[in-house]
């Protein structure tokens, strides 16, 4: 880090003063109405826009994730969740801001947001809110809201003391219109999470690096974002003629990973970070006859990790 910017330091307990949670009050439709009708509000931010990431849920009540109470209860879930997520924003926004502030800036310290308590839980908490959060990885387990907090303590340790090592990811091929196969990773419901949260932490650093015009891979933005674009460069009085599409033959499956690596560290220092992307790389492959591959080339088509890896080699 540069000499006067340090990440925050605060825990989220331990007896240390933190914001209150505020309880979100009932969205007022006037905000909705006086958007107007007609084209669609955008699903990206405007350009320059530090803050692309999203918003918590609604919170009841104040209070720290870990102050003493266990998280069975599902509103005590929610409002650690809250807390958590908080505190995730506010960090991913100075990471942004110093990022876009130097674009040749390398961060360092970082390992310790990716074990940090309120990243995990926010990590976890999207998992469990994919649509496959239920499918589970070569070690069959998935874990519930009952063992969250055993659950993610454990991961923290492992992550902490560095002896965290993903699992294989579990290969699923899914026919494609075109009659040829897509391959599929599914990473273990622990290995998701510690990919969720490393992605917390590299996501605002390298989105400083693309312009507005990009729409892959990157948050709160879709395809649907891109056709809206073509379709208002296409239209009067603007009448754009020529459209250039372009594909990268099997993207996922050839990045070479020393290339990648070697992108990735123009922007992050931090060896910890760094072996961790690598050993997410390296995991290997179970395929569905049962064979275990070695994983030397490419990202999981699936895998959480596998934007942020996409980012480095687009940006």
């Amino acid at each position: 880090m540069h000499p006067g910017h340090t990440l925050p330091t605060k825990r989220l307990c331990g007896g240390q003063q933190h914001e209150p949670c505020r309880r979100r009050l009932n969205h007022d439709s006037s905000v909705a109405d006086s958007r107007g009708t007609g084209r669609r509000p955008r699903s990206s931010p405007r350009p320059g826009e530090p803050v692309t990431w999203r918003r918590g849920p609604a919170s009841r009540q104040q209070g720290c994730w870990n102050a003493g109470r266990t998280l069975v209860n599902t509103d005590a879930l929610e409002d650690a969740a809250f807390s958590a997520e908080r505190r995730v924003l506010e960090i991913q926004a100075k990471l942004h801001r110093w990022a876009r502030e130097d674009s040749h800036r390398r961060f360092d310290d970082l390992f310790n947001l990716v074990a940090d308590p309120a990243f995990l839980l926010t990590a976890w908490m999207r998992v469990r809110g994919n649509k496959g959060a239920r499918t589970p990885g070569v070690d069959g387990n998935v874990e519930n809201v009952r063992g969250v907090e055993g659950f993610l303590d454990g991961l923290r340790s492992q992550v902490k003391d560095r002896t965290f090592r993903p699992l294989p990811v579990r290969e699923r091929l899914i026919p494609k219109a075109s009659g040829k196969l897509r391959r599929l990773g599914i990473a273990s419901v622990a290995d998701r999470t510690v990919q969720a949260s490393l992605k917390l932490v590299l996501e605002p650093i390298f989105e400083a690096n693309f312009l507005p015009c990009s729409y892959g891979l990157r948050p709160m933005r879709r395809a649907h974002d891109a056709i809206a674009e073509v379709h208002y460069f296409a239209s009067r009085p603007r009448n754009y003629e020529w459209i250039v599409e372009g594909d990268i033959t099997a993207c996922f499956d050839e990045i070479d990973h020393s290339a990648l690596m070697d992108r990735v560290r123009d922007r992050i220092a931090d060896k910890r970070v760094l072996d961790l992307v690598k050993a997410f790389l390296k995991s290997g492959i179970l395929a569905e006859d049962g064979q275990l591959r070695a994983s030397d080339t490419g990202t999981p088509q699936g895998s959480i990790i596998t934007p942020p890896t996409q980012w480095v080699t687009r940006a």
